[in-house]
C-alpha cells in the first residue's frame, strides 16, 4: 500500500514538474477557464462568445474524456497558452496521460493548441479535408495575422501541426471501456468536419456544425450540406450535446435550433436574391435580420457570412 502511494506521489510530482517545464515555453494565459463535468467521463471548457481575437482567443470549446487507460481531448483551443491552461485544468482531476486529440475541423481557434498535446505524446486525429486548409496560403496568412492580433499568446513559436491519423469515413475505437464514435461529416462548416459521440455517456461533441449563443461563422462553408446534416441529426439518444461554441445542452433539440434558423434564413434570402438577379447589397439591406442582430459577433461576421452564401449560390446557378 505504501509503495503504491509512493508511486502515485512520484507520478504526480513528475506530471507537475513536466507541466512547469511546458509553462516556460508559452506565455501564461490570464483568461477565466472552468472545467465543467457533464457526464461520468466527459468534461469541457467553454470559450466566451465573440470574435476570434476576443478573450485571448478563448472563444471555442474543448473537451476532455477521462478513461481508466488515458484521456482523449477533443479540439485544442486557439493558442498554445490556452492549451497549456486546459492541460493544467485536466491535471486537477486526473493524472492519466493524454493519449489522443481529436480535431473536429481545421480552423485556427480549434488547432493552435495542438503543439502542446503533440509535445505530451498524444496522437492527433483529424477529418479528411484538413489539408485544404493547412496546405493553402490561408493557413500561414492566418497564423501571421494571429501572431499580431493575439500576441503574445500566438507568436513565432506557434506552429501548425499535421494529424497523425486522417478520418474519411465513420470509425470507432475504445479506450478504458469507453467507446468513441467518430462521424465523418465531409464539407460543411469547413473543408472537413467530424463529430464525436462518447457512447456510454450519450454525449455528442458536434464541433462547429452547431453554434450556441453567437452568430455562426460560415466563411466558405457548404451551407446546403451543413443544413442537411443538422436536419438529419439524430438527437433521440443524446443526454448532452457540446457545440463548438456555446454552452453544453442537456436538451440537445434546443441547442441545434439557433444554427438551423440562421442557416435557413440566410440561404432563403440569398437564394431569392440570386434567382431574381437582385444585387447582394440590395438584398442584404432589405432583409429582416432582427432575430440575430443582438447576438455576439453579428457586426463582425454576419454580412460576410451572407455575402459568402450569395456568391456560392450565384456560382451554383451559373453551373446549371
Amino acid at each position: 500500500m505504501k509503495i503504491n502511494m509512493s508511486l502515485k506521489f512520484l507520478m504526480l510530482l513528475f506530471i507537475a514538474f513536466f507541466q512547469m517545464a511546458i509553462a516556460e515555453n508559452y506565455p501564461l494565459s490570464q483568461v477565466e477557464m472552468v472545467l465543467k463535468k457533464v457526464s461520468p467521463h466527459v468534461y469541457y471548457v467553454q470559450g466566451k462568445a465573440g470574435i476570434a481575437t476576443d478573450n485571448e482567443g478563448f472563444i471555442s470549446n474543448a473537451v476532455a474524456v477521462v478513461t481508466s487507460e488515458g484521456i482523449v481531448v477533443i479540439d485544442s483551443l486557439g493558442s498554445p497558452s490556452l492549451a497549456q491552461l486546459f492541460v493544467g485544468k485536466i491535471r486537477q482531476i486526473s493524472a492519466q496521460p493524454i493519449v489522443k486529440v481529436i480535431v473536429t475541423h481545421y480552423h485556427a481557434d480549434h488547432i493552435y493548441g495542438l503543439q502542446v498535446f503533440k509535445e505530451l505524446g498524444a496522437e492527433i486525429i483529424a477529418p479528411a479535408g484538413y489539408a485544404n486548409y493547412l496546405d493553402e496560403p490561408i493557413a500561414e496568412e492566418r497564423l501571421a495575422e494571429r501572431r499580431v492580433s493575439l500576441k503574445p499568446w500566438v507568436n513565432d513559436k506557434t506552429r501548425l501541426i499535421r494529424p497523425d491519423q486522417v478520418i474519411d469515413k465513420n470509425e470507432s475505437f475504445q479506450l478504458g471501456g469507453v467507446k468513441f464514435e467518430l462521424n465523418y461529416l465531409g464539407e460543411a462548416h469547413s473543408d472537413g468536419d467530424l463529430s464525436v459521440l462518447v457512447k456510454p455517456d450519450g454525449v455528442l461533441v458536434s464541433g462547429d456544425i452547431i453554434f450556441e449563443g453567437r452568430i455562426p461563422f460560415t466563411g466558405g462553408a457548404d451551407t446546403e450540406h451543413w443544413l442537411t446534416l443538422l436536419e438529419k441529426l439524430d438527437k433521440s439518444n443524446l443526454n448532452v450535446l457540446i457545440p463548438g461554441h456555446g454552452a453544453a445542452a442537456k436538451n440537445p433539440k434546443t441547442v441545434v435550433q439557433l444554427t438551423l434558423r440562421y442557416l435557413r434564413q440566410v440561404r432563403a434570402v440569398m437564394s431569392a436574391a440570386v434567382e431574381e438577379m437582385t444585387s447582394f447589397d440590395e438584398a442584404y439591406q432589405a432583409a429582416d435580420w432582427s432575430e440575430f442582430e443582438h447576438l455576439p459577433a453579428f457586426e463582425a461576421t454576419h454580412r460576410r457570412n451572407a455575402y459568402g452564401v450569395y456568391l456560392s449560390m450565384e456560382r451554383a446557378l451559373l453551373a446549371e
